[in-house]
């Protein structure tokens, strides 16, 4: 959640389809902005190019740009080395570091490459950085962004056709579905042919052609981890549009092959590129806010709050989501304008949620706090609203359930009433997490170097995903690995 301002216009208006839509919010040639808050100052809108908007947008949805000025240079310099490489010398590219736990990249057709800081963190070595970044390039060099939009305009004219000009409309349905089928075929095509001309290219420019088979694996592994916590919505991670299948990791060996016989190996440099990410901020940065476990901190903005039991929270830039295990009961917390003369219960009312009761409208105080709530009925769902009025702005606090309960009204309201201002000492005292790159000494296991893992759970499960290492593999002496720091 950014400390910018959002507005409550229209929001949750059509009740669950809504709620749960952005609870649960490329290969793109853009990334997913369906969590997007408002644009980050810019220069006047009229004087902005689409580009720049685009840009804007980008960096608002992930947490702007990780300023890391070392960091930023090795990775122009693998940039440099794979456009040399290429089959496009000619071409420019920018790239962006993004200040975003998600494990994601994307490129715009222009040549703009944008890494999350969560991706940088959980590559091991320069060729799997290598891999990511020249897959990217591939896109670009393919012209994919290109062709993906003149299939979509192809698709729209023959349903445009056969519906309009024949008066069929479920051929037109029909024809439309197909052209449908073969945009997303040939977006799968494109992966694998982004894939081809990222490890030539890295294979080319000297890197070790076999990190994209690593870095595939990796994130798969990142994912399934992910998976059995039932943690960390997907929306803004590579895997969800970029699919690392067993398949498509077999592609990228049979492809690094092609590049290194026996006997022979490309550049790589481990130590080199792990001496880099020491100190690097680990997860969520505590200046956009952080969840840990239930409860939810933000410093910048001065409150926190504790989810109800058995509650996941995701910080997203737009809103603080929550599901609880099971997907019976959501949440989502965001910040909205209202108008100082307006009473919590006269806003609670004003139609922003559809088939709020009247008679459950209700004025409440909450540590202090001027607030009210309400509760609204939808088709499948029930929901519990809270308004909070915090210095300028009001929170709200937007709980759905499946089984409309005083247990979960109970619930609800305990968590709202946890919501409170931090104090400046609690602020003083809260520090993202870090990395840090340590020397594996005699007598340390995958075991003993997890436990200091500054990570809530399964911690030997994550040491495991963060260095790149399977289920049977051991650490030796003289190792670099990461660990996770407070």
């Amino acid at each position: 959640m950014t400390a910018r301002r959002k507005t409550g216009s229209g929001m949750w208006a059509r009740g669950v389809a809504v709620a749960l839509g952005l609870l649960l919010a490329g290969c793109s040639s853009v990334p997913d902005n369906r969590q997007v808050s408002l644009p980050m100052p810019q220069q006047p809108q009229r004087q902005q190019t689409a580009t720049q908007r685009e840009h804007a947008r980008i960096l608002a949805s992930y947490g702007g740009a990780y300023e890391n000025a070392r960091l930023q240079a090795i990775i122009e310099r693998i940039v440099n080395r794979l456009v040399a490489a290429s089959e496009r010398p000619d071409l420019k590219y920018n790239v962006t570091m993004l200040n975003s736990q998600a494990i994601n990249a994307f490129a715009l057709p222009n040549g703009q490459l944008y890494i999350t800081r969560g991706l940088v963190t959980l590559a091991n070595d320069k060729a799997e950085l290598a891999s990511v970044l020249s897959h990217e390039m591939g896109h670009v060099i393919a012209r994919h962004a290109a062709i993906r939009e003149e299939q979509a305009k192809q698709a729209a004219i023959i349903s445009h056709v056969v519906s309009d000009v024949l008066s069929d409309p479920q051929m037109g349905a029909l024809a439309l579905a197909k052209s449908k089928l073969t945009l997303a075929s040939f977006s799968r095509a494109q992966e694998f042919e982004a894939d081809g001309i990222g490890v030539g290219m890295s294979a080319r420019a000297g890197f070790d052609p076999f990190g994209a088979a690593r870095l595939l694996t990796g994130m798969q592994r990142n994912a399934d981890l992910r998976s059995s916590g039932n943690t960390e919505p997907r929306a803004h991670d590579f895997l969800s549009s970029h699919p690392a299948t067993p398949e498509r990791v077999q592609n990228a060996l049979v492809n690094a092959r092609q590049f290194s016989g026996p006997g022979t190996a490309g550049l790589r440099d481990r130590d080199e590129y792990l001496a880099e990410l020491d100190g690097m901020v680990y997860g969520e940065d505590p200046s956009e806010g952080f969840a840990r476990g239930r409860r939810f901190v933000h410093p910048k903005l001065g409150f926190t709050f504790t989810a109800p039991p058995g509650f996941t929270l995701d910080n997203t830039a737009q809103a603080v989501l929550g599901l609880k295990d099971g997907g019976g009961e959501a949440m989502r917390l965001d910040v909205v304008s209202v108008p100082a003369e307006q009473s919590l219960s006269d806003y609670l009312k004003s139609g922003w949620m559809e088939n709020v009761e009247q008679p459950s409208v209700e004025e409440i105080t909450i540590n202090g706090f001027p607030a009210a709530t309400a509760a609204a009925k939808g088709e499948s769902w029930s929901f519990r609203l809270y308004a909070v009025r915090f210095g300028s702005e009001v929170y709200r606090f937007i709980f759905a359930t499946k089984n409309r309960t005083a247990q979960a009204d109970r619930s609800f309201r305990e968590a709202v009433t946890s919501f409170r201002r931090l104090s400046l000492k609690e602020i003083e005292q809260i520090h993202p997490l870090r990395l840090r790159v340590v020397t594996v000494g005699d007598g340390d296991t995958v075991e003993s170097l997890a436990r200091r893992m500054a990570t809530p759970d399964m911690q030997v499960q994550r040491f495991r995903v963060l260095n790149g290492l399977a289920a049977a593999d051991r650490v030796k002496p003289g190792d670099k690995v990461k660990i996770v720091v407070e």
